[in-house]
C-alpha cells in the first residue's frame, strides 16, 4: 500500500492537528485505506500517539503484582517474605497501600 508524498504530508499534517482515533478512520475513508494501514504509516512517520488504556475509573491500569512490588517497597521487605499477598482482592492491596502512605504522612 503505497502512498504518495503528497499523502504522506497531508495525512501526517491532519493527524498532527487532531491526533486521535476519529482522525484516523476519516482518512482511511478519505483514503481508501484501512485504519490499521493508515496508522502504520503515521507510525513509520513518527506521529502515531497510541492510545493509553484506561480503567472505567480513568486510573492507568496497575497489577496486583506491581501492588505487592509497591507494599515490598514501602515496607522494605524483600518479596519472598510476602509471598502469596498477589492473590489477595486488588483494593485490599491498594488500601495497605493507602495506609502505609496515611502513616507515613502521619510520622511528618
Amino acid at each position: 500500500m503505497n502512498y504518495s508524498e503528497e499523502d504522506t504530508k497531508s495525512i501526517v499534517d491532519q493527524y498532527k492537528s487532531a491526533p486521535n482515533r476519529e482522525t484516523v478512520n476519516r482518512l482511511a475513508q478519505v483514503y481508501n485505506k484501512s485504519a490499521r494501514s493508515i496508522i502504520g504509516k503515521l507510525a513509520k512517520e513518527g506521529v502515531y500517539q497510541r492510545v493509553e488504556y484506561r480503567t472505567k475509573t480513568g486510573e492507568i491500569p496497575v497489577t496486583k503484582l506491581q501492588l505487592v512490588e509497591e507494599l515490598c517497597s514501602q515496607l522494605a521487605v524483600n518479596e519472598s517474605d510476602l509471598i502469596g499477598l498477589e492473590k489477595a482482592p486488588k483494593q485490599t492491596l491498594k488500601n495497605l497501600l493507602d495506609a502505609i502512605e496515611e502513616l507515613r504522612l502521619g510520622e511528618n
